[in-house]
């Protein structure tokens, strides 16, 4: 009980910090033992404007490829609890509601092509799916992802690759090419999207694949995951 006074406690400030409101709610029993503690379930609902159009199939030659902070933050924050690793400074999970980012971003340019939430496969996953749901070529630059030293550190010890690993807080963002730097600057302003970085551009070439430029100037096919890289976190 004390656990769910805490989560529930929790889940008002979040609510009134970012103006929504739980409207319903529902319990499940299971087998003593069989819980392992908590599971929460919830299900957003909001209203898109009548002159934005956002999709998986929206990706264009041409456009830009924006993701809005650090990545891999989330997942390695659970994974370093859990395996008991300790760095000089802590990993934080990103967890946030980005509608508000989102707001900004619309605000800048309705332009916005397609929007994804770097979750489960993380970073990567996210970037294929788009392709292969556009038919388009997505070409990015290694040295450009937004990536903390601790995260860096933790994906090296446990031979884990970031652009893999689970996020929470983060999005990314396919935008007409013409408005991205708009778009970016707008995301600047916003605590959300301070690290936010333009990494890659939408190509005419390799359709439905995701090809990240290398820090020493190679290139390597980023598929989708072959498996999961952390058990299920999210």
């Amino acid at each position: 009980m004390d656990t769910l006074g805490e989560i529930t406690v929790a889940f008002a400030a979040v609510c009134e910090l970012v103006d929504v409101q739980v409207v319903t709610g529902d319990t499940k029993v299971v087998n003593k033992g069989h819980g392992d503690g908590l599971y929460i379930n919830t299900t957003g609902i909001g209203l898109i404007p009548p002159d934005v159009t956002i999709g998986p199939k929206n990706a264009q030659v041409g456009d830009a490829v924006i993701v809005s902070g650090t990545i891999g933050d989330h997942g390695m924050a659970i994974m370093s609890v859990r395996e008991g690793l300790e760095f000089e400074t802590r990993i934080v999970s990103d967890t946030a509601p980005l509608h508000e980012l989102v707001e900004v971003m619309l605000a800048a340019s309705p332009e916005i092509h397609c929007l994804r939430d770097a979750t489960r496969g993380g970073f990567a996953a996210a970037l294929n799916e788009l392709a292969s749901a556009s038919k388009v070529g997505i070409n990015f630059e290694e040295r450009k992802i937004p990536l903390r030293p601790a995260v860096k550190a933790a994906c090296e010890m446990l031979g884990m690759d970031p652009f893999y690993v689970a996020n929470e807080g983060k999005l990314l963002a396919i935008v007409k090419g013409e408005v991205a730097e708009e778009v970016l600057a707008a995301m600047h302003t916003h605590p959300l999207g301070k690290d936010a970085a333009l990494i890659g551009h939408v190509v005419d070439e390799h359709p439905g694949m995701v090809v990240a430029k290398t820090g020493i100037g190679g290139s390597r096919v980023v598929d989708l995951p072959a498996g999961e890289l952390l058990p299920r976190i999210c």
